[in-house]
């Protein structure tokens, strides 16, 4: 038996620097290009992978600022014979977006809407503009780019240019191909042409005129006679095919049109620098259905049926994601049919009723049927909710408690919408052959699937394995007439394929057609043309062997490794995005790569892989990348993987400093509490010596304070001392009314900073019925102290806290907390550092805020009525691990009129607000969506802000004073009671 054939390196085994004249290209770089440009290593890992399977080290990355800026950067790299790649948001899942190469990043500064043209529906766009702001705009107008990928809130239109990206409307408007009308391109020998649609009188005028532009046209026509007649026969005449260039777009019936002929070539043959897009009609009312079937074959089978109905999207999943979704208790799965199979259906109209009507022909065909399905007609509010799930919940389901890994690499076929049962069924069968596992998803309505598939790609069987099964699979989808790609492009996962779908003629006249325009093979070499094999430049391969460090943290939910919880990033990229939410504060300010999620979880991969980041828990390319993280935890709950960046951050500086000393800033705001209870019975001192400017400039240099900050004022008897002296003994008589204790926990910023905060918890929680006891003792959650990477000292702090009150939490009386970052330590941080103390787990599941005791454990609570305008500013951990709907709820119970506010983080975080260097980025994020929002307001609207830090930005920034919901509770019962006639009393 003969031995077999070596695999392909992985990325492991590859050298890091391999371009001989990195150092000369960057001076070049740097002499000629106005922006930014940057070879340091830091900015090299960052670059070196995108959503796929794969990795490879570029020579370095250009930031440009213009066009000017990308002719001078193309010269220097020409100069020195350097590979290019020109880049979207990094979403890409076929390996294209990653290469040994410089990395062009248009998102940054070439994001501008240069047109719109509503009279003629176009619009004209530079390469970094993000999907959702060119529909927005094109909205105004009732128009929209009718291409909707589920990255639609990050990725660009360069991106889905060099993709032809589709997405869940693509029954409404088609592929990118589709929709782009004409480009304006620069090409690596600096050649600049502006290429559409092309008459044939144009085309013969052109080969006789002479220059760049008439050579390239003259050899597409060559390549449109010769292969005409392949391009005709091999080409599957499906909505989705998108494997191979666009060479149909060069036959006479397409209007040799060059611009179409060139999307989809995934930076391999030009760099975009505009493009006129096509804008369509956009239905002003929607109406979803949801349809549940036994199976997704069956689902799959009544995809024409359904068809029959003209809806503008259809899309499916499996019951396997639910059931994932179900397991990481996802908000507003039941709102999904019954069904292993679920089919979502959108109808469009420009009349409400009128979507609403064909919404309910369909569901009365469906009803009439003899076995009928599960269905579920959707308001408005719920559509919302499970597009959400539709978008997010296939890959979040893959990261389910105990789920097998799943990676992309058979993600993304397409066969004709008739033949999908059939295919389902067959691939199916081929994964269980395999013993594979992974959910079907996608686009039913044009017979596109994506999936995960549970390769093995870290053993050399499993590897062989892999490339085994997606070459039968790539026979199968052929079989069926179908595409390889139907969406996310060939790059390298199905590069090598291509000659299995077109055969070797139109292999042939690929290469010729990337020649052309490419003739040195410097636009992202070897995706697509001559590409790299499937299993080449592995991300992870037989030879991942990343550090294992021992941690503070136990990393349950990821085997106890830190490595394999860097893996949940996967490249999806929903930290960049800019339309709401709470993740990623610093990236929504600076739009740099470093400053996302995905951005620091690489950095973290890369430094464990010790290859590209060599220096360990010291290296300064990582702690510089952490050091605008505001531990904000939203990448716990809207990433959809759950990538935990707080956490890490935590972990990584308690090790980054085990040999350097922490700055003098870091003891005092790490140690607040000790600090806060020294200053506290000289309070007023304190406060005057604080406020006076001499003072205030020697504090500001010793801890490197931001001038612009006010040191926040303690109080003049913080609660502790208020409730000894006066308070303990109407509590102890509270008592003898046995009445139900509650635990109410008073952390150190609303003990010593606003008391007000404490008291008015203790009338709302007797009002409501309980015996309210505290803490006798000093004892704080150690919050601060994470935020500068001192876990050993904040172990301490917990297991202080359930030794002192251990027999509270052993008697299951509920812990109320005010602070919500503080409620988060003992929901989060608790149970990741003593992962096994049972006493850990039950103060964990007794830890409620305020909002939510209220809601759900005091069944007989009335909340007092409050007719006021409230307008909430919701911390960022609160959203992330509590939710914001109980004091939604509660204040709405009140009946006030609530308006929870969309602006994510505040941008104070703690300590991070007060830092000289970390100021302007602080009043950055507060003014993105927060502080304009509440310079709006009425004078007698109130501002409610459970948070200490929420509340301090928002006084500084804009002179209001933010009240917390036991504050608002509070006032609202003393409005009652002076009401209340003396009978009532």
């Amino acid at each position: 038996m003969g031995s077999l054939i070596s695999l392909p390196l992985s990325s492991h085994a590859k050298p890091v620097d391999v371009f001989g004249a990195a150092i000369d290209l960057e001076r070049e770089l740097k002499r000629t290009v106005r922006g930014e440009v940057r070879f340091d290593r830091g900015s090299r890992a960052l670059y070196a992978t995108d959503g796929s399977n794969y990795r490879q080290i570029p020579i370095g990355l250009v930031v440009p600022r213009d066009d000017e800026d990308v002719i001078a950067a193309l010269a220097a790299c020409r100069k020195y014979d350097a590979p290019v790649l020109p880049r979207g948001a990094g979403t890409s899942l076929a390996g294209q977006c990653c290469n040994v190469a410089v990395v062009f990043d248009f998102t940054k500064n070439m994001n501008n809407i240069l047109e719109i043209n509503p009279q003629q529906g176009f619009a004209r766009v530079q390469p970094g503009v993000v999907l959702d702001s060119l529909r927005n705009q094109a909205e105004l107008h009732k128009l929209t780019f009718a291409p909707d990928p589920s990255t639609h809130n990050r990725c660009t239109i360069g991106g889905m240019i060099g993709n032809n990206s589709c997405g869940t409307h693509s029954l409404l408007g088609g592929k990118t191909v589709d929709n782009v009308e004409a480009l304006r391109i620069v090409l690596y020998d600096g050649s600049q042409l502006t290429v559409g649609a092309t008459t044939e009188a144009e085309l013969a005028g052109m080969s006789k005129a002479a220059g760049r532009a008439s050579e390239i046209y003259a050899k597409l026509q060559l390549i449109r006679d010769q292969y005409a007649g392949q391009i005709r026969d091999r080409f599957p005449q499906i909505p989705r095919r998108v494997s191979g260039y666009n060479l149909d777009e060069l036959l006479p019936e397409s209007g040799f049109n060059v611009a179409r002929a060139l999307v989809g070539t995934e930076g391999t043959c030009a760099i975009v620098l505009e493009a006129k897009v096509k804008l369509i009609h956009s239905p002003q009312h929607r109406t979803l259905v949801g349809i549940g079937y036994e199976d997704a074959f069956v689902a799959a089978d009544h995809v024409p049926e359904i068809l029959e109905f003209q809806p503008i999207g259809l899309e499916g999943f499996e019951g396997s994601i639910v059931d994932g979704l179900t397991q990481k208790g996802a908000a507003h799965v039941d709102l999904l049919p019954a069904g292993r199979g679920i089919l979502l259906v959108e109808f469009g109209a420009d009349d409400s009723a009128a979507s609403e009507v064909v919404a309910q022909k369909l569901l009365q065909r469906l009803n009439s049927a003899s076995i009928p399905p599960t269905t579920r007609l959707y308001t408005k509010e719920e559509a919302r909710h499970v597009w959400h799930l539709r978008e997010a919940g296939p890959r979040a389901a893959a990261f389910a408690p105990g789920a097998v890994p799943e990676w992309e690499g058979w993600d993304d076929a397409a066969v004709a919408p008739e033949k999908l049962g059939g295919y389902l069924r067959d691939i199916r069968k081929l994964m269980d052959e395999y013993g594979y596992r992974g959910s079907f998803y996608g686009h039913f309505g044009h017979g596109c699937i994506h999936m995960r598939v549970s390769f093995d790609l870290q053993t050399e069987a499993g590897i062989r394995k892999y490339a085994e099964f997606i070459d039968h699979a790539a026979d199968l989808v052929i079989s069926y007439g179908g595409s390889l790609s139907g969406e996310h492009g060939d790059g390298q996962s199905r590069g090598a394929l291509l000659p299995k779908m077109f055969g070797p003629e139109l292999v042939r006249a690929f290469a010729e057609f990337k020649s052309i325009w490419d003739p040195g093979n410097k636009m992202n070499p070897h995706k697509v043309v001559n590409a790299y094999l499937p299993t080449e430049n592995l991300r992870l391969g037989a030879d991942y062997k990343p550090l294992q460090p021992t941690t503070h943290f136990a990393f349950s939910g990821d085997e106890g490794s830190l490595a394999k919880a860097t893996l949940r990033c996967i490249g999806l990229g929903a930290c960049r995005k800019q339309d709401g939410g709470a993740m990623c504060p610093s990236y929504m300010v600076t739009r740099e790569e470093e400053h996302s999620t995905r951005g620091r979880a690489h950095l973290l991969f890369e430094m464990l892989q010790g290859e590209v980041i060599q220096g360990g828990w010291e290296d300064e390319h990582v702690k510089k990348s952490l050091d605008l993280c505001l531990s904000c935890k939203a990448c716990k709950s809207e990433c959809p993987a759950n990538v935990d960046l707080a956490t890490y951050r935590a972990e990584f500086l308690s090790h980054y400093y085990e040999k350097k000393s922490r700055p003098v800033h870091a003891h005092l705001f790490g140690r607040i509490d000790r600090w806060a209870g020294l200053a506290s019975p000289f309070a007023g001192l304190v406060n005057f010596i604080g406020c006076r400017s001499v003072a205030r400039l020697f504090v500001n240099k010793m801890l490197d304070l931001a001038p612009q900050r006010q040191l926040p004022q303690f109080a003049a008897t913080n609660f502790k001392r208020w409730f000894r002296n006066g308070r303990l003994s109407k509590s102890v008589e509270f008592s003898k009314t046995r009445k139900p204790e509650v635990f109410l926990w008073v952390d150190t910023f609303n003990n010593y900073f606003h008391p007000e905060t404490c008291r008015a918890a203790l009338e709302v929680l007797e009002d409501a019925g309980f015996q309210v006891t505290t803490p006798q003792q000093h004892l704080c959650c150690g919050r601060p102290l994470y935020d500068f990477g001192m876990l050993d000292k904040a172990k301490e702090y917990l297991l202080r806290i359930m030794q002192s009150i251990g027999p509270k939490i052993a008697a299951g009386l509920p812990i109320v907390v005010l602070e919500p970052s503080c409620a988060s330590v003992f929901r989060d941080e608790l149970v990741n550092l003593f992962p096994d103390n049972a006493t850990a787990k039950k103060l964990s599941s007794q830890t409620f805020l305020l909002s939510e005791f209220l809601q759900h454990h005091v069944a007989e609570y009335q909340p007092p009525t409050l007719k006021s305008k409230v307008v909430v500013q919701g911390h960022c951990h609160h959203k992330a691990l509590m939710k914001m709907a109980d004091e939604e709820a509660l204040l709405r119970r009140m009946g006030a009129d609530v308006n929870l506010l969309d602006s994510g983080c505040c941008g104070m975080a703690g300590a991070f607000g007060f830092e000289r260097d970390k100021f302007d980025i602080s009043q950055a994020i507060g003014e993105r969506v927060l502080l304009p929002a509440l310079r709006r307001q009425a004078s007698e609207t109130l501002i409610v802000a459970d948070g200490f830090s929420c509340r301090e930005q928002i006084l500084q920034a804009t002179g209001r004073e933010a009240l917390h919901l036991a504050e608002v509770l509070s006032l609202a019962m003393k409005h009652r009671n002076a009401a209340a006639t003396p009978e009532d009393r």
